[in-house]
């Protein structure tokens, strides 16, 4: 036990020695203060790279099928709500106005939208059509979706992953533990360390995306009624977008909790 202990240390010691405090975003109304790790050697410029092959990619295979829509409704609306997101986007996180943005819809049934490092948003139709969602209600998402990139919630996920499996090969070396045992030590950091971060990351992004759909000048209640409209979508088959952003009644009860916070800038938007 002793043995393992120092071993704990050792390898925490290595993967703390990695890392930085970073400050992603500030000057926010809603509170959002946590402290962030990232690996220095993963540096945000190398992320947004990384996430803008592979964004590219998905571009080819959506055009490659037909399917990039540029010039339909659903697009121009969508660019037209995210310019006044975007624009707000530098009031939370100032170097973002130097961001290579871009916008793309793809025309698929699926229920999703997200927004990578660096920028890159792509909204399905099927989330906008499907759920017949308004204008505002849009602004939810995506600002939900943008708040994720100005966190660098991508980045220090995989800072995490990297730690993880720094402690994990230095550990199973020391102890010579065998697969079984490196597969026990997996489950447990998945559920202690992993789990927990991720549903912050999502507090966050609810509370950073309704201020940036207010500042836009989109009302912040319509967070509410598009989280209503997503948990009855996830009633019978549950759309990708709810795998990974479930709908709960504390999350509902937080946001609630949060628009007297962000009404005033929708307010003064609306001017």
């Amino acid at each position: 036990m002793r043995k393992i202990f120092l071993v704990s240390l050792l390898s925490a010691g290595v993967v703390l020695g990695g890392c930085q405090a970073v400050n992603t975003t500030s000057g926010d109304s809603v509170g959002v203060q946590r402290k962030q790790y990232m690996f220095s050697m993963l540096s945000t410029d190398e992320v947004n790279q990384m996430y803008a092959q592979s964004y590219q990619k998905t571009l080819s295979e959506a055009s490659s099928q037909g399917a990039l829509a540029k010039n339909s409704a659903d697009a121009r609306r969508v660019q037209a709500i995210a310019d006044r997101l975007i624009a707000q986007a530098p009031k939370l996180r100032p170097d973002s106005a130097q961001w290579k943005w871009e916008v793309n819809v793809i025309q698929s049934d699926e229920l999703n939208a997200n927004c990578g490092p660096g920028g890159k948003i792509i909204v399905y139709t099927g989330l906008i059509d499907k759920l017949k969602l308004t204008d505002d209600e849009i602004a939810a998402v995506m600002g939900h979706e943008i708040a994720h990139a100005l966190r660098e919630h991508g980045r220090e996920a995989m800072s995490k992953a990297y730690g993880v499996q720094m402690a994990r090969n230095g550990a199973g070396a020391l102890l010579g533990l065998g697969e079984g045992g490196l597969a026990l030590a997996d489950t447990v950091v998945n559920y202690a360390m992993t789990l927990p971060n991720s549903r912050a990351n999502e507090n966050e992004a609810d509370l950073l995306g309704l201020e940036l759909a207010a500042r836009g000048g989109y009302n912040p209640n319509a967070a509410i009624t598009l989280w209503n409209k997503m948990s009855k979508a996830s009633e019978g088959s549950p759309p990708e977008f709810m795998s990974t952003h479930p709908a709960s009644e504390s999350r509902i009860a937080a946001l609630q909790a949060a628009i007297p916070k962000v009404m005033p800038l929708y307010q003064a938007a609306k001017k």
